[in-house]
């Protein structure tokens, strides 16, 4: 199988790249600076993810997996940010759908990614694929991508957005933001803590971005979560043990929502998301429960 990845150089994107390779599978990766990409893959497209996306090199593809878009963490929502966060997603989402439309042999499907900010802040209500967006910005933002790759069904191509969770990860991502922190003492939980925690194991990340590509049960939206509904403050609590560290501080909503604005939402909300298609569909977590997934990543 020949896969076009987006996003290559990223979290997900690398591990992506080396589970395929490793698989036998012809990998081809786009990259604003091709020649710093030394990844193995069969070959590295030139791309800013915003223009015209080169025909030429959609021939002969099999799947696609689209993971590049702004950081939506990298700086403070301004109007402009929050402007280029939601372009960089749906102009290069539209850009692929349109090459994969007008390919001759047309790729059999698109995995684009997604998150679970889809739903917005659910409170204690558990959710899973069949729930309506949100309203806030980031569930905007998702509604939006999501419309974007479903176009690509009128070609008669396969579509699933992985609505990903926290992504823990030693080498990247939340986690390694918050080990310091925790291994000097200092780590509590945000907010009240009682807020759900939709989080899932990087491999588990991977796994369901394949299982996608593989598997032709799934269609539409995946939430890819572990099957456990932690909190906050059960995430605190876990990486503390993990670390052997106490987590008695606690960061006030307040302190998080002058630091970060309206970005502080996203970590003072909550949702407590089912994996209900991924299960369905026969995938099976490497990764399910909270504890033994921070100390699997801690003792890494």
């Amino acid at each position: 199988m020949r896969v076009l990845i987006t996003g290559a150089t990223g979290l997900l994107g690398a591990r992506l790249v080396a589970r395929l390779h490793g698989r036998g599978n012809k990998v081809v990766v786009t990259s604003r600076s091709p020649a710093k990409v030394t990844m193995a893959c069969e070959r590295v497209v030139a791309w800013d993810g915003m223009g015209t996306f080169p025909r030429d090199h959609m021939g002969g593809v099999d799947a696609v997996v689209h993971l590049a878009g702004e950081s939506v963490a990298a700086r403070r929502w301004s109007e402009a940010q929050k402007r280029r966060i939601l372009e960089s997603r749906v102009n290069s989402t539209r850009a692929l759908v349109t090459a994969m439309g007008e390919a001759k042999r047309k790729p059999g499907v698109l995995v684009c990614a997604s998150a679970v900010g889809f739903y917005g802040d659910t409170g204690a209500r558990q959710v899973d694929e069949d729930a309506p967006a949100g309203t806030d910005f980031l569930a905007q933002v998702c509604a939006a991508w999501e419309a974007a790759a479903a176009t690509v069904e009128a070609y008669g191509i396969r579509r699933v957005s992985v609505r990903l969770g926290v992504v823990l990860a030693r080498e990247g991502g939340a986690l390694q933001k918050l080990l310091p922190v925790f291994k000097a003492g200092l780590g509590g939980k945000l907010g009240s803590g009682t807020q759900g925690f939709p989080w899932i194991h990087v491999d588990d990340a991977v796994g369901l971005l394949v299982h996608a590509v593989d598997t032709a049960a799934t269609q539409g939206p995946l939430n890819a979560v572990a099957p456990a509904q932690d909190t906050n403050a059960d995430f605190t609590a876990a990486l503390a043990h993990a670390l052997h560290r106490p987590a008695v501080f606690k960061v006030p909503g307040l302190a998080l929502e002058l630091a970060l604005g309206e970005m502080s939402q996203t970590l003072l909300g909550g949702q407590q998301v089912a994996p209900r298609q991924a299960l369905q569909s026969g995938y099976v977590f490497a990764q399910p429960v909270l504890d033994v997934a921070l100390r699997q990543l801690v003792d890494r």
